[in-house]
């Protein structure tokens, strides 16, 4: 199976220094074929947040592949937010805003959602519709996946508007084929189909260090994934600062293409 450790919403600025080291240690020692990381990055894309996203990311031992969040963009410069908003970004993270990465067993295309114009509300463009629908044209078997920071879908306690396109997004999802979409920006895991893409796995990440916690830990999800059977390891680290497993989800693919979720037996 196609090992990926998620990880999110870092938020270098607004962290627990306390959780980085233990953050390190437990993602090189579960040792993912790949880290997926679905943006905020930063507080307030400041030049000393991002130089320590940077160094965390150069201690991290397995390949990483990452997509910007609103956060990583400046809030309180509107000269850089809407002329040059992925300067930062690009110069300690990486210049490409959507990178893409195939390998023997997955293909995994990472999106950026990030709208300039309204800095929480997230877009989905028209042209990034038109390359979800090929990304996976060539895939195959592989494992399709798709990173991104803002989710597709909201529950009834989501106060947030949902992002721009969202429903284009899902209906593109199920036409390229995509298997699972990984998410952040909320600080809270789901796990769960898509309402209107049963067919594609929604993986929404909590946040690995940020002190802004919304009832939940700090965590980051381990995916251990084929096309028909996907297990999803929460880790998280509460009063102690240490990073343990705390939940598990694991999904079939039943006969209909879409994914359920298998009920563990008590005891």
């Amino acid at each position: 199976m196609t090992r990926i450790l998620h990880l999110s919403d870092l938020h270098f600025g607004r962290d627990r220094p306390e959780l980085e080291d233990p953050l390190v240690e437990a993602v090189n020692d579960l040792s993912p074929d790949l880290v997926a990381i679905s943006g905020d990055f930063t507080q307030r894309a400041r030049r000393g947040q991002f130089a320590r996203a940077r160094a965390f990311l150069d201690r991290l031992e397995p390949p990483t592949l990452s997509v910007p969040g609103n956060h990583d963009t400046p809030l309180d410069n509107l000269y850089l937010r809407f002329l040059r908003p992925f300067h930062r970004y690009k110069r300690a993270i990486d210049r490409n805003l959507e990178p893409r990465l195939e390998t023997s067993r997955m293909v995994v295309a990472g999106v950026n959602t990030v709208n300039r114009f309204s800095w929480q509300r997230g877009r989905f463009s028209g042209h990034t519709l038109r390359r979800i629908r090929g990304a996976f044209a060539d895939a195959g078997d592989r494992l399709r996946v798709v990173v991104l920071h803002h989710p597709l879908e909201h529950g009834p306690e989501v106060e947030k508007r949902l992002m721009r396109g969202a429903h284009d997004a899902l209906s593109a999802m199920r036409e390229g084929g995509a298997d699972m979409v990984l998410s952040g920006h909320l600080h809270s895991t789901v796990t769960m189909p898509f309402s209107i893409a049963p067919g594609c796995l929604f993986v929404q990440a909590g946040t690995g260090l940020s002190d802004r916690l919304r009832g939940e830990d700090n965590t980051f999800n381990v995916i251990s994934a084929t096309r028909d059977r996907i297990v999803i390891d929460v880790w998280g680290a509460g009063t102690r600062p240490v990073f343990d497993r705390v939940a598990t989800a694991t999904f079939t693919r039943a006969p209909g293409d879409g994914w359920v979720r298998q009920e563990v037996a008590p005891g």
